[in-house]
């Protein structure tokens, strides 16, 4: 398996210092090299590696600020000095780490992680549109953030300019409407359900009858939500009820 990855990294000693370790990987190969958040984007958006090297701390723009601004993101490896105890709070699921200066084994423990996500990824991607199941968005509210897998999401939210994602216990806020979102998502698990809300029908424990011919669902995480009655007709005939 090719791994296409690239570097975002404000610094040209530690650019250098990743490309030496990378070397020793013949299934790694580094596509581009970016000095800030801007340039960082624009080779994502050229290239679509499966792997980024990001540093956090870059001036003007950290690399969260470039997480916010993708669609789908990378398999992503942090690279920092921060310590151990502060980059804790950044970390949800798929996120890695790696601290200045880069440890060799800690460096080969991250790839192995990374090789092993990429393999899950490709393999729920087979036959899939570019956003599925196992694709990622990044979420970032206040000092959290989270990497979030689209299939965990239950639904979408509008409130006011942003969205809210509920999965799990979380409903952070993201800053994107909810017809930006609605474009990206795989249409097999999400449905509008009203002009407010999307959901994700693996996510529905029960769908009852409403008034005036619509529906109701009652979700997995005992939210309820009302499907208009336009919605409601083609929820369905869509799940041939």
């Amino acid at each position: 398996m090719k791994i296409r990855a690239v570097i975002v990294e404000d610094s040209r000693l530690a650019r250098n210092e990743l490309k030496e370790l990378i070397t020793e990987y013949q299934e790694i190969e580094l596509v581009g090299e970016a000095e800030n958040v801007d340039m960082g984007y624009d080779l994502i958006q050229k290239e679509a590696p499966d792997l980024l090297f990001l540093d956090i701390n870059m001036p003007e723009k950290d690399g969260f600020a470039l997480l916010e601004m993708l669609d789908d993101v990378p398999i992503t490896i942090f690279t920092t000095a921060f310590d151990e105890y502060a980059i804790k709070s950044f970390e949800y699921n798929a996120l890695d780490y790696l601290l200045k200066p880069i440890n060799k084994k800690r460096f080969s423990q991250a790839i192995e992680k990374a090789k092993a996500k990429l393999e899950g990824r490709l393999e729920s991607e087979k036959g899939q549109p570019k956003l599925n199941e196992g694709s990622q968005i990044f979420i970032k509210e206040g000092d959290q953030c989270w990497l979030v897998k689209i299939g965990d999401i239950s639904h979408f939210e509008i409130v006011g300019n942003y969205t809210r994602v509920y999965f799990g216990n979380e409903k952070p806020l993201l800053y994107k409407s909810l017809n930006q979102i609605e474009e990206k998502l795989p249409e097999p698990s999400f449905f509008r359900a009203n002009r407010q809300q999307i959901v994700n029908i693996n996510f529905i424990q029960e769908v009852v009858p409403w008034f005036n011919g619509k529906l109701k669902l009652m979700m997995k995480n005992g939210e309820e939500i009302e499907v208009s009655r336009r919605q409601s007709y083609e929820f369905k005939d869509r799940m041939s009820i």
